[in-house]
């Protein structure tokens, strides 16, 4: 209820943008909540990223994961939610200490946590404080009180409102409105478990350990616990800041390729990634290097999505389009009985333009959102796995662009796709495929001697006689719905006459 208030006071629910395509029952109730909401200013996508703000965290996340679902609200709509805002005032220092005394207990409190300065930023789940040692500055991360209970509630009425829509609309089943919200509420929980976003970061610290691209804080585990998270204090200037790209010496171009390779290196090589890139998660440090923080949401994605993505992005690369359409029916988004030629003039239509365009016009973006304008036309059932993925491919152009406006996404992306085809798909591909098969044999081979004596053995049991209520279950299932059918049967000739 408080739910769709806020979203009637925004006039967000059947606007008046949209009353021509309404039937009349529909129009009617829409006028009638314009009255009560009292005149919401703005176009639709932005009263709904007002009314997200103000009911809560849960709403905030919701928002931002619909940005990534232009299919379903279309392009202005999906990219007024992406500028949602996730701020909130601090919660106060009395509380902040409470906190820390909760998780590890007065003595080590005080011993572990002895300098605790005023938060530097709060946002809706979590604030931010400095602390000084002796070994270096810490960045403490502390979890609002209380915020795991808000988010229960509120998820349990999104879950409701899902289940809501997928019974009455068998359209959006295509859409996968359940799946979709369990996507958000898996993802919000296991940022309330700090443990988890320190385990996250860790395994990220070392990836682009490897890769170069980027620069993670080290985890203070000592000082780590579910609600409380202590890492590195990191130098810099988040690129949210004004002027921060003015620096003397920045080499721009470089800095925006960082991004993407970093991104796509460590989502196709190792199948994670951060899945929260938006530019307040970007630290510029003074030497001129990225560093990401927050990693409350981690994306993984598994080798088939891995192969997917880097077969789209090359073969819009090389203009390939029958390639790109093959790879959509064998990943099984779009179904078997659309054709791949007609699926692939659909691709040419999207690719082509791009080519021959000037690079600050040339949109990993704009592909995303044609893309799913032919999910309605080829049935294409959008996965949930590739939710987080297709939102922090938006982000990460996002920031690219705001570092670079001239950056050109797909001239930096081949060196990164191209490394990865050649390791899977050329002769070094083909060995380790070879290899890996033989290794499957040869541990099959191992275990057929065990396997074989098990199934002589259950050859020679004689199966024991199934329980009397489970001979007789499939009977009273039967007479269960006889009954069933013939009262409604009994009820509808009652109301005939």
């Amino acid at each position: 209820m408080r739910a769709g208030t806020a979203l009637a006071r925004h006039d967000v629910i059947l606007p008046g943008e949209y009353q021509s395509r309404l039937p009349l029952p529909a129009r009617i109730a829409g006028g009638f909540l314009r009255v009560f909401g009292g005149g919401a200013k703005g176009r639709p996508g932005e009263r709904l990223a007002h009314a997200l703000e103000r009911l809560g965290p849960a709403y905030i996340k919701l928002g931002q994961f619909l940005a990534t679902r232009p299919d379903v609200f279309g392009s202005e709509v999906a990219g007024d939610l992406s500028r949602l805002k996730d701020k909130l005032p601090p919660f106060s220092m009395k509380q902040a200490r409470a906190a820390l005394v909760a998780e590890f207990g007065p003595a080590e409190a005080a011993r572990l946590f002895p300098d605790l300065a005023e938060p530097v930023a709060a946002a809706s789940l979590a604030q931010v404080h400095r602390m000084k040692l002796a070994d270096g500055d810490r960045a403490v991360k502390i979890l609002r009180p209380g915020i795991e209970r808000q988010l229960e509630l509120e998820l349990s009425a999104m879950r409701r409102a899902a289940r809501t829509i997928e019974g009455v609309s068998s359209e959006s089943r295509r859409l996968k409105p359940v799946a979709f919200t369990e996507t958000i509420a898996s993802a919000m929980l296991r940022e309330t478990d700090l443990r988890l976003e320190a385990g996250g970061a860790d395994e990220m610290r070392e990836i682009y350990a490897k890769t170069g691209f980027f620069r993670v804080p080290k985890v203070d585990w000592e000082r780590t616990g579910k609600r409380v998270l202590t890492a590195e204090w990191i130098e810099g200037t988040p690129l949210t800041t004004a002027g921060v790209l003015d620096q003397p010496g920045l080499d721009r171009k470089k800095l925006a390729n960082d991004i993407t390779q970093g991104f796509l290196a460590s989502a196709i090589n190792y199948g994670v990634f951060h899945a929260d890139m938006h530019e307040g998660n970007a630290i510029l440090t003074p030497d001129g290097q990225i560093a990401l923080v927050d990693f409350g949401i981690i994306g993984r994605i598994g080798i088939v999505e891995r192969r997917f993505l880097a077969e789209i992005l090359w073969g819009f690369l090389k203009r390939d389009y029958h390639r790109i359409a093959e790879v959509h029916f064998e990943a099984g988004y779009v179904p078997p009985h659309q054709s791949v030629g007609d699926f692939a003039q659909a691709l040419r239509s999207i690719g082509e333009p791009l080519f021959g365009r000037p690079a600050e016009e040339v949109s990993m973006g704009r592909v995303l959102l044609q893309l799913f304008d032919y999910t309605h036309t080829f049935g294409m059932a959008l996965r949930p796995e590739l939710v987080l993925l297709q939102k922090t491919m938006v982000q990460v152009e996002g920031v690219a662009r705001a570092i670079d406006p001239s950056h050109n996404i797909w001239n930096a992306s081949e060196p990164v796709i191209g490394d990865w085809m050649r390791r899977n798909f050329g002769p070094e591909g083909a060995a380790r495929l070879v290899a890996e098969n033989v290794r499957e044999v040869t541990n099959r081979l191992k275990r057929l001697p065990e396997v074989m004596d098990r199934f002589e053995k259950s050859l020679d049991a004689e199966p024991a006689p199934p329980p009397a209520k489970e001979r007789f279950a499939p009977w009273w299932g039967w007479f269960g719905l006889v009954v069933a059918l013939a009262g409604i049967a009994a009820w509808v000739v009652l109301e005939v006459n």
